[in-house]
């Protein structure tokens, strides 16, 4: 994997990194990531991840920009409105790194699809608005055996966690959340949220993508990170494996 000068100056501030260096901006550029969701989580972390120089981002959503995105979901602009988020995120991320390929997915995710719409990832980064979704996109994830990176925000709170549940001794996102896919989801809308909130939680999911690519620091795999922004205070919870979940076989 080579660099131009061009990408050398851009990346320089990684590359005199010890931990991640020309061997992990290498891999970095060599990665596949999915993001699913391009709202108030997959807006931050999209930018970051093309400033990264992740080489290719699949983005999937079936949405329109609204006014009422506007918020918080920080890759729009009043222009934005009515155009397919995936569309407008896709421009927005080639005028932050042009050396990136962004794939746009205007459609919605589900059992039927999701094989193959995640097929050939390094990493699933989810940030979508509803339970069914996760669990769609956590079963193929495992299925796959593609490290998950699932961020959710509500109100002032956020969570983050990051699951291998394939591995012998750490959690799936079934082993955290349950099997009900009837729950209620209490949506945005409805609740509202803090849009820096999200800004924080997006930075952070694509702060453990990058690391689940270069692989850095502790491995944060099987641990949940909670945000309380009304406490100004974060906690980080063990998370065990369920021996009953199917992930334990």
């Amino acid at each position: 994997m080579t660099f131009s000068d061009a990408e050398l100056d851009r990346y320089a501030r990684h590359l005199v990194l010890r931990e991640i260096g020309g061997a992990g901006q290498a891999a970095l550029k060599a990665a596949r990531v999915v993001v699913i969701g391009a709202g108030g989580i997959g807006s931050p972390a999209l930018q970051y991840l093309a400033a990264a120089g992740v080489g290719t981002l699949i983005v999937i959503d079936d949405d329109r920009v609204d006014a009422s995105n506007l918020q918080r979901q920080t890759l729009f602009g009043d222009g934005d409105i009515g155009t397919a988020k995936v569309t407008a995120a896709a421009q927005a991320l080639g005028r932050i790194n042009p050396y990136v390929t962004v794939e746009p997915v205007a459609t919605r995710i589900d059992a039927a699809n999701a094989g193959k719409l995640l097929a050939g990832a390094d990493v699933i980064l989810d940030g979508c608005d509803n339970f069914a979704t996760r669990l769609i996109v956590a079963d193929a994830a495992l299925a796959a055996r593609v490290p998950l990176v699932s961020a959710a925000v509500g109100q002032f709170e956020g969570q983050l966690g990051v699951f291998r549940g394939w591995e012998a001794h750490l959690p799936c996102y079934r082993c955290f959340v349950g099997n009900d896919p009837a729950r209620a989801d209490a949506s945005c809308a409805d609740q509202g949220v803090l849009g820096a909130l999200t800004g924080v939680m997006g930075s952070l999911a694509a702060l453990e993508t990058i690391r689940a690519i270069v692989g850095f620091g502790d491995d944060p795999a099987g641990k949940l990170l909670v945000a309380d922004l009304l406490a100004f205070r974060f906690r980080t919870l063990s998370l065990p494996k369920d021996p009953g979940c199917r992930c334990a076989g």
